[in-house]
């Protein structure tokens, strides 16, 4: 029998970035006390480990996307780098750091000061050039109190007719990814979460929920397989990469926000995620992007995984606590 109190329990065991979510989330403890665990987020654990490496600029490894002096021959044979600054700003906004604290307002001062991008070097808040990359910077800067209005207007230029969004529209794609897609509706997300949304982000991020939800979240809309048979897979941490469980945790957040209940097309994902549970409670680790980061945040592939473990049992609360 699955024994979810010993799950929480070693959740509870972990670092504060877990900590905190977990009475949130799953404990459904008074705000003062969880809030009082967040904080420590700066200080301890893994979110104090990713700070003391950050550079005096504000930057990350002296780069916007890929570390300064970085080799190519690196990627393609160890794998993409993780140690510059916009991964680094996505993990610290999932481990909570506070965007009120003073150290998350002088780092996206610094970061707007002196941060450009590899590809153009446009200040880092106006944003870059790929979905992908602006999806996440939406949403690293609407949580940390940044104005990303003008790269908000320009998502929501760039839908695809099927409502979606791909980075590779730019070279004549015409069709969405799901990848793609959910980085961008996570931006859209935080942008609502932060400032209420404007009635054309509310729109477009209505369109790219239905773009993932009339393919059950992992099937092809032409033939109904598959499209990836790694999006059944379970990553941590996901950078750009796409899986169910990242979107059915958005969708659990996009429905908090609404007061809504959730969408019955999520259900065959679900029926998924229930079925990769462990006996002891926990769901393990299937895989993770390969490349150079700053430290693991997880025991390994095929171990069990507190992040995955963390983010299935919110899911599952939320679902069940809504569809019997």
């Amino acid at each position: 029998m699955i024994d979810a109190k010993s799950a929480i329990e070693w959740l509870l065991a972990s670092d504060p970035s877990i900590r905190w979510q977990v009475m949130r989330d799953l404990l459904d403890a008074p705000e003062p006390e969880w809030s009082a665990e967040r904080a420590k987020v700066e200080t301890e654990g893994w979110g104090a480990q990713l700070l003391s490496q950050q550079d005096a600029d504000g930057q990350w490894a002296g780069g916007a996307f890929i570390p300064a002096g970085f080799d190519p021959q690196e990627w393609s044979e160890n794998g993409q780098p993780w140690t510059a600054t916009c991964f680094s700003l996505s993990q610290l906004r999932e481990f909570g750091l506070d965007p009120s604290s003073d150290r998350a307002r002088r780092t996206v001062e610094l970061i707007g000061a002196n941060s450009r991008w590899d590809e153009g070097g446009q200040p880092y808040w106006h944003g870059e050039v790929e979905e992908c990359i602006n999806g996440r910077t939406v949403a690293d800067g609407a949580y940390f109190g940044v104005d990303v209005s003008a790269i908000v207007e320009r998502l929501i230029g760039e839908v695809q007719a099927d409502g979606g969004w791909n980075c590779e529209r730019a070279n004549g794609s015409l069709r969405s990814s799901f990848a793609t897609t959910i980085n961008v509706l996570e931006g859209l997300l935080e942008f609502e979460r932060a400032t209420g949304g404007t009635p054309r982000s509310r729109a477009a991020r209505r369109a790219g929920e239905d773009y993932l939800l009339t393919r059950h979240l992992f099937r092809r809309l032409s033939t109904g397989d598959p499209a990836d048979r790694r999006f059944l897979c379970l990553c941590h941490p996901s950078r750009w990469h796409y899986d169910i469980l990242r979107a059915l945790d958005y969708f659990r957040a996009s429905a908090l926000l609404a007061g809504t209940a959730p969408d019955p097309r999520l259900r065959e994902a679900i029926e998924h995620l229930c079925s990769r549970r462990l006996e002891n409670g926990t769901w393990p680790l299937d895989w993770r992007p390969a490349g150079r980061v700053w430290f693991d945040v997880d025991d390994g592939i095929d171990a069990p995984s507190r992040w995955v473990t963390l983010k299935a049992m919110r899911v599952l609360k939320w679902w069940n606590s809504h569809v019997q």
